[in-house]
């Protein structure tokens, strides 16, 4: 899966060109785990506010230690394809980590989203720190009243 992806190792100098051609540069990030229309809408108004989308996808791993055991649904490769099969995603990539720091202070933002379950107060402290220290606008996007991973996960078990 190429096309889309963009490794770790590929995310600094891929950066450095956005910024030589002067584009605004959107980021997310998430675990994505049962795509639904809250997640499409939710992606096509982030990547409104500027020239390039990157969503960043929490691994497997990370998602385990966000969620439980019992997720992802889908395994990485498969949440990251999806998503790059998306009009409004202009590329992925997947991070290892439980928090993002590490990817944002890498590519550094022009403008960070998040759906409206957070506030600009209860985003991590060291992923807003990053984003202060960056000088990225963060964004606080509304969510689409009852569609949820978890909601669907919920519909789906009864």
């Amino acid at each position: 899966m190429k096309g889309k992806y963009l490794d770790k190792n590929e995310i600094a100098g891929w950066r450095e060109t956005l910024r030589a051609e002067g584009k605004k540069l959107v980021v997310t990030n998430g675990c994505f785990d049962l795509l639904h229309v809250g997640h499409v809408r939710y992606l096509s108004q982030a990547r409104a506010l500027g020239d390039v989308l990157l969503v960043a996808v929490n691994s497997d791993h990370s998602v385990r230690q966000l969620k439980g055991m019992s997720r992802p649904v889908h395994p990485e490769s498969d949440r990251a394809e999806v998503l790059s099969a998306l009009t409004a995603v202009d590329h992925v990539t997947i991070f290892d980590e439980v928090r993002c720091e590490s990817i944002l202070r890498t590519v550094q933002p022009d403008i960070y989203v998040k759906g409206g379950d957070y506030t600009v107060e209860t985003l991590d402290e060291g992923e807003r720190g990053v984003l202060e220290e960056v000088g990225a606008k963060i964004r606080i996007l509304p969510l689409v009243p009852g569609r949820s991973t978890t909601n669907t996960i919920e519909r789906m078990r009864s």
